[in-house]
């Protein structure tokens, strides 16, 4: 039976892949900060298996992964590095524990998943690292200027282990939704009100689905990335086309 490990699991998009993988028959494990979150997760979906994760610690992620995949023989074809914060705020108004936060989390949560997950993902022929990207890394975004610049670290860091773990037969994607209707959109950034919030947990959970079962164009184009909902697709196309300074307007205007 394949496997699934998901960090933030316990709510939000997290909880909407977990419950996706669930009724395609998957082992899936639902890691979280949220002891609590975890506790009613258990509640509703004993068949998952849980665990309380804080992904800014690489022990953890260690200790964790090694639970899990006691119970699949090892097995991992997935790690969904979903956890996630965010705080919005003009840089020099959010606090210096705010800035750490997301930068501990969104950045380094995601690499320390990454490496710990590595050996277990090698062990699985086929297996996939999905990291939760975001629209917000198209182009830098005024108001969330620090999640903004985590999210383009996941960006790059998802191309260059495409490229690093393709000899050990992991495929590497990330997952790029605007604004989905969970904890992290209810913020006061401008771009949630210009946007508006439209993308269900559900609309990103099938999207982490499908990067995880390619076509064959996808393998053959090695297609590192999953935007998510018609928003998201036009804004990423127009980046690569238009010239910067158009590029630059049409941010402004979204996001300030």
């Amino acid at each position: 039976m394949p496997s699934i490990f998901i960090s933030g699991g316990a709510a939000g998009i997290g909880l909407a892949t977990a419950k996706r993988f669930a009724a395609e028959g998957w082992t899936v494990g639902v890691y979280d900060v949220s002891e609590e979150s975890l506790t009613a997760v258990a509640a509703e979906h004993p068949e998952f298996i849980t665990g309380v994760l804080d992904v800014r610690d690489p022990e953890q992620w260690e200790a964790r992964l090694g639970e899990f995949t006691a119970h699949t023989d090892g097995r991992l074809d997935v790690l969904d590095n979903n956890a996630g914060v965010l705080v919005a705020g003009p840089l020099t108004e959010i606090s210096t524990a705010a800035i750490k936060a997301q930068i501990d989390i969104d950045a380094l949560g995601v690499t320390f998943g990454a490496r710990a997950a590595h050996p277990y993902l090698k062990a699985t022929p086929g297996s996939h690292l999905v990291n939760i990207a975001s629209a917000s890394a198209i182009y830098g975004q005024p108001g969330i200027a620090t999640y903004s610049a985590a999210k383009f670290y996941v960006a790059g860091l998802t191309e260059a282990l495409e490229l690093e773990w393709a000899p050990d037969d992991i495929r590497v994607v990330s997952i790029w939704p605007l604004w989905a209707k969970t904890a992290l959109a209810d913020n006061d950034a401008k771009s949630t009100k210009t946007l508006g919030v439209h993308i269900t947990p559900e609309q990103v959970a099938d999207k982490v689905w499908e990067s995880v079962h390619p076509t064959a164009a996808d393998r053959a184009l090695s297609r590192t990335s999953y935007s998510v909902g018609l928003q998201t697709t036009l804004l990423g196309n127009a980046a690569k086309f238009i010239p910067n300074v158009l590029n630059r307007t049409v941010n402004k205007l979204i996001a300030q």
